[in-house]
């Protein structure tokens, strides 16, 4: 059994109230994620429609794809230069503002350079920059406006603030693929960076009201200073892994010319982790003396956090592709006719529609009653579920895509059944995720921790990338098709199927033996 701090207190605080600076922060989100999902899910058809016509027709559905993963994993690779910034200089509150200006020039630019690749590539990575900067800070500076007497309130705000992101999803999904098709991509991406304008100015009022933590510029104990000092004082088999690691590193940049610099670099730093990271742990004795007890505990807390959020990558490799390989799919596919339904790209609307539903419906029916069944639904275990149905959903779209290869004329609102099990799979992990994230890591590697946890998502895409160059592979797509009678899109579906009920089954495992913390600042 899971041994893990309960996630209600016994007896809370009966005076304890909600932080007043929450609406700010939760309206600031909302407009934020409409700007980016508004943006985001036209993405994949406007490269196919538009600024992709010079490749090859044949080619062109994978070449989007490609450039919507790298895009992606973009975003959510920058979460460490903004967990550096807000820990070391800036603070939470002006590394997000001052991002969220870098965040409306790259709309400002998509909007302009739409038949501009290097313009609408450079739009592109300074909103994977401004929304990648900002992620880990405005999640943890949620946690922020909360203090041990009120902490109990963080479940409910995270899940409000998991929520608030699928309302303005939901909404910019419906809408700007109708703006797309009826004016044009300068338009349709005019009204996100609209919307992420009024994000940044609904987040300027609450400045003087915020609990703003100071950031600590010059640490000698950070998590990566007692790391080094693990590394450099470390004998053995800690040794040998972190001499493994840099040079894994290294090795994986010789792949570029095969996966390009952002899969490359991303692989490198996985390989320099995998092997590294347990380097690291190994050794941490090696730091004791140099630097105290306390943070030398607190790195070998946030490595242990490391192995939850590598076992959860999987997860993101399906989910992310719901934009990409789901919509690729529903081109193929008969549209209800319907006068506002009028693109695949529609069909994501489902998912942030059905957390909405889903988040309220768990808390308030699903738990409760799991709980009077003598069933603790922990987070630990909520994510390990969310990562096998995931899985399930992966199973229906094959189903789907066999039915197409078949020559079948399949109407699109099949989607909505793989829809609704991979959203029911997204509530479970990742609104999860964000308070798990948050709770178990010390107070000033908080924004470290919660990079990290975006960078789960990062490799998620790796993983993708990865698979999608062996498909390159003519000799393998051959045996494919030969041995399993699957065209490669839906021999990928199951394959990923596969991967997801394989991690699910570690990740299980790893949760029985792990111990959660609660780190709230004091009141």
């Amino acid at each position: 059994m899971t041994t893990e701090v309960s996630e209600r207190p016994e007896s809370p605080p009966a005076a304890a109230k909600y932080p007043p600076t929450i609406p700010y922060i939760i309206g600031n989100e909302a407009c934020e994620r409409f700007s980016f999902y508004g943006m985001r899910n036209v993405l994949t058809i406007f490269l196919v429609t538009y600024l992709l016509l010079d490749v090859a027709e044949k080619d062109r559905d994978a070449a989007a794809k490609e450039v919507f993963h790298v895009f992606v994993m973009g975003v959510y690779f920058f979460p460490l230069l903004g967990g550096w910034l807000s820990d070391r200089f800036l603070g939470k509150y002006r590394t997000i503002f001052w991002l969220s200006l870098l965040y409306c020039v790259g709309h400002a630019f998509l909007a302009v350079f739409e038949s501009s690749k290097p313009g609408f590539y450079a739009g592109l990575f300074l909103i994977a920059l401004g929304s990648g900067g900002i992620k880990p800070c405005v999640s943890s500076f949620v946690g922020d406006q909360f203090d041990q007497s009120n902490k109990h309130l963080a479940r409910v705000v995270f899940d409000a603030f998991y929520w608030i992101i699928n309302f303005g999803s939901f909404f910019a999904s419906l809408l700007i693929p109708l703006a797309l098709k009826k004016w044009g991509p300068s338009i349709a991406f005019g009204i996100p960076g609209a919307l992420m304008f009024v994000a940044t100015f609904i987040f300027w009022l609450g400045r003087k009201a915020y609990v703003v933590v100071p950031p600590s510029p010059s640490d000698p104990n950070s998590f990566g200073r007692v790391a080094w000092t693990a590394l450099k004082n470390g004998r053995g088999a800690g040794r040998v892994l972190s001499i493994l690691g840099g040079v894994g590193f290294f090795a994986s940049l010789f792949l570029i010319s095969t996966l390009g610099f952002v899969a490359s670099f991303c692989l490198a730093i996985v390989v320099f982790l995998v092997l590294a990271g347990p380097g690291v742990l190994l050794s941490l004795d090696g730091a004791r003396g140099v630097h105290p007890d306390e943070d030398v505990e607190g790195v070998r807390s946030v490595l242990k956090v490391l192995v939850v959020f590598a076992l959860v990558t999987p997860f993101w490799s399906l989910f992310d592709q719901k934009a990409s390989t789901w919509i690729l799919q529903g081109k193929a596919m008969e549209l209800p006719g319907w006068s506002f339904f009028s693109s695949a790209s529609q069909m994501q609307s489902v998912n942030p529609l059905l957390v909405m539903l889903l988040i309220p419906f768990n808390n308030v029916v699903l738990y409760p009653i799991l709980r009077a069944l003598g069933v603790n639904p922990t987070p630990l275990r909520r994510m390990t579920a969310g990562i096998a149905i995931a899985g399930v959903s992966w199973i229906v779209i094959g189903v789907i895509q066999g039915w197409i290869d078949a020559g079948e004329k399949v109407s699109i609102l099949w989607q909505v059944l793989p829809y609704a099990i991979l959203t029911f799979g997204e509530v479970l992990v990742s609104a999860t995720g964000l308070e798990f994230a948050y709770s178990q890591a010390p107070a000033k590697m908080k924004g470290t921790l919660m990079s990290f946890w975006s960078l789960s998502v990062t490799v998620g895409g790796l993983w993708v990338l990865l698979v999608n160059a062996g498909m390159k592979n003519e000799r393998l797509t051959s045996a494919i098709t030969t041995s399993t009678g699957l065209s490669t899109t839906a021999f990928q579906m199951y394959f990923f199927a596969g991967f997801a009920f394989l991690f699910a089954v570690l990740f299980g495992m790893y949760a029985t033996r792990y111990r959660s913390v609660e780190h709230y600042r004091k009141a």
